[in-house]
């Protein structure tokens, strides 16, 4: 196969990314694709036109995290409008000296309420 040819640059590619395979084999949680996220920001993408409210950098940082919040929920099982809920609730009376506070409020912590939970 020559070098410069579609199927020697495709060869090559291979065995610069041949880690990242390997990785990928050894760990089954490791996803082949990012078929997953793409689908996950896909209304983003899609609605960014009708966003145009967002004409600050404030308005646009506080939709960023806001969209980042219910889909990071929603990846980790959650019911985003209860947990959102169960976020207002609690943020305001937030010990900011107690290290581990925040920590009971991520979507992966297991002592979220079950209302938060989408089997509910």
């Amino acid at each position: 196969m020559l070098p410069k040819s579609a199927f020697g640059r495709a060869v090559y590619y291979c065995l610069d990314q041949w880690d990242k395979l390997v990785a990928f084999l050894q760990d089954g949680r490791l996803e082949l694709d990012n078929n997953r996220s793409e689908r996950s920001i896909k209304p983003f993408v899609i609605g960014r036109k009708n966003w145009l409210f967002a004409n600050t950098p404030r308005g646009a940082k506080a939709s960023a995290i806001t969209y980042s919040i219910i889909e990071t929920a929603k990846e980790n099982g959650l019911n985003s409008f209860q947990y959102l809920i169960f976020l207002f609730e609690k943020l305001p009376n937030l010990d900011i000296e107690d290290k581990d506070a925040l920590d009971e409020l991520l979507p992966w912590s297991k002592n979220l309420p079950p209302v938060c939970r989408m089997n509910n």
